[in-house]
């Protein structure tokens, strides 16, 4: 996935990295473990190539591999390292009540979502009460901003240049993800959301499953995280709309306070 980085080839050793950290993304966001032949079609990469930076990675315990089904799948020293990185990056000890009670009140699968880069991660899942659920999303997750109602609702609110600039990393989005993801299409989506207050993605990733998503502000107003909500079409109905949308609003702002008041 194409990022803002530096030249690479002014940078010795950076290709090597890169490769590398894309695997490291792939085999996160794969909860049950995933298959050399997955990680490599994923990662565009031969399976030689993906063997052998998955082998040096295991030695350094960044990867592990199942002796069972030899998926592959986070290390130890990814945890460690993690915990270490989530004392200054981590806000879910902040936003678990939130996610919870917004779960609690609308009755659908509520989510925390964080962006990195050109995407958003989910970290939270809290299930409502509603038995009928979608399973779009779940913790590790990640998609391009712009796609799930998460990162929608964070590109939404970032600066026109950003968004600009975003678009032009990304022309390809209308091709991977339906030409309803196309510039014209999403920068229509973007201007709904922002007047809005709040994103709906009508069923547009997976057939009949919607979701809403809400913006959630650092300190600085900068739109780095998201609150949002996935079901089955028929619970995101004209009448219930707005309701789900202010009960959504009303804890995004919750935690942006929250955030603001713990990191000062």
């Amino acid at each position: 996935m194409e990022q803002a980085v530096p030249n690479r080839r002014t940078v010795p050793g950076a290709q090597a990295i890169a490769r590398a950290s894309a695997l490291l993304r792939l085999v996160t966001a794969s909860p049950e473990g995933a298959a050399l032949h997955e990680l490599a079609t994923r990662a565009g990469l031969s399976r030689s190539t993906v063997h052998r930076l998955l082998s040096a990675l295991r030695m350094e315990g960044l990867v592990d591999q199942d002796p069972q089904t030899a998926r592959w799948m986070p290390g130890p020293e990814l945890y460690l390292m993690g915990t270490v990185a989530a004392a200054r990056y981590d806000i879910t000890e902040l936003a678990k009540d939130v996610v919870r009670s917004l779960a609690v009140k609308t009755e659908e699968s509520a989510f925390l979502s964080v962006r990195r880069a050109d995407e958003t991660v989910c970290l939270l899942r809290e299930e409502g009460a509603f038995p009928i659920r979608s399973f779009v999303l779940s913790e590790g997750v990640r998609f391009p901003l712009g796609v799930a109602s998460a990162g929608l609702a964070i590109l939404s609110f970032l600066p026109d240049h950003d968004v600009d600039a975003y678009l032009a990393r990304h022309p390809d989005l209308g091709e991977r993800w339906g030409r309803v993801h196309g510039e014209k299409p999403l920068r229509r989506r973007l201007a709904e959301t922002k007047a809005r207050g709040y994103a709906v993605n009508p069923g547009l990733i997976v057939e009949g499953s919607w979701g809403m998503g809400a913006a959630v502000f650092d300190r600085d107003g900068r739109a780095e995280w998201a609150l949002s909500l996935t079901g089955v079409e028929f619970r995101f109905g004209p009448d219930r709309l707005p309701v789900l949308g202010r009960t959504l609003l009303a804890h995004a702002h919750q935690l942006s306070a929250r955030i603001a008041g713990a990191r000062r």
